[in-house]
């Protein structure tokens, strides 16, 4: 599951500030790595909005990717070699994480269908389900190694997607599921490529990559995400240029994150 990983965010959450920024304000500590100022901003986001989707689901990705930093499979020598995707020395989960983990997105995917079956914010509450299906399918892929039914909530979480930019094309973070489903597949041998067209799939490569810098441009919580994800595919198509752009911005923006450093490091 080469491509289903990661998803950061950085800084921190300032006595004060303006609640309409807490969700913004969490991404961008998850991306620093800075969990507990994370979970705290998306704390304060569902206490002011205890009805809407996407406090419980941003807070499932901060617990993700707490585990993601634990067991270094952020690092460029994981997401580059697929041995180490899809097997590898085996690091147990943290139990009370995914307990936690898997409530907010039980909650979330609760108040998602509250939310679809009053006719209300409907585009928010899809985006919330595309992004909790995508965070399992992560998970399922990079910590249980469940890869099959990985690949089968990714192509859920896209067919969502699908659904969700036909009616608001401006919700350009959705865009990621496509473009992860169809780099993610077009990587499978030839064979297997044939057969999961058969099933519904996507397995473009191209058009994968043409999604994921859409989101990289022009995306809001998952922009770093996409650009996340192009370095890596940068870097298994031996672009050490276009990679070493993508992590100096990252690294820029992100500052507290040393992983960027290290990745940079690695390609000097």
């Amino acid at each position: 599951m080469r491509m289903m990983s990661l998803l950061c965010s950085a800084g921190l959450v300032f006595a004060g500030a303006a609640r309409a920024d807490l969700l913004e304000q969490g991404y961008s500590a998850m991306y620093n790595l800075n969990f507990d100022a994370a979970h705290r901003a998306f704390a304060a986001w569902q206490k002011a909005h205890p009805d809407d989707p996407m406090g419980p689901v941003s807070d499932a990705a901060a617990h993700l990717f707490f585990e993601f930093d634990r067991m270094n499979i952020l690092r460029s020598e994981f997401l580059t070699d697929d041995k180490q995707i899809l097997g590898g020395k085996q690091v147990h989960p943290d139990k009370s994480t995914k307990r936690a983990f898997e409530m907010d997105l039980e909650k979330s995917q609760k108040l998602s269908e509250a939310m679809l079956a009053r006719g209300q914010s409907t585009e928010k509450a899809r985006l919330a389900n595309v992004i909790r299906m995508a965070l399992h399918a992560n998970y399922e892929a990079l910590i249980e190694k469940h890869q099959w039914q990985a690949l089968n909530e990714i192509k859920e979480a896209r067919m969502e997607a699908d659904a969700l930019v036909a009616k608001y094309p401006e919700s350009v973070d959705a865009y990621l599921a496509m473009g992860v489903e169809n780099y993610l597949l077009s990587q499978k041998a030839a064979p297997l490529r044939i057969f999961l067209r058969m099933t519904g799939a996507q397995t473009d490569k191209e058009a994968g990559l043409a999604k994921l810098r859409i989101v990289a441009e022009k995306g809001h919580y998952l922009k770093p995400y996409a650009k996340i994800l192009l370095a890596i595919a940068a870097l298994r198509d031996g672009n050490r240029a276009e990679a070493k752009s993508l992590l100096s911005e990252l690294a820029a923006q992100f500052p507290a994150n040393g992983l960027f450093k290290d990745e940079l490091k690695k390609l000097s």
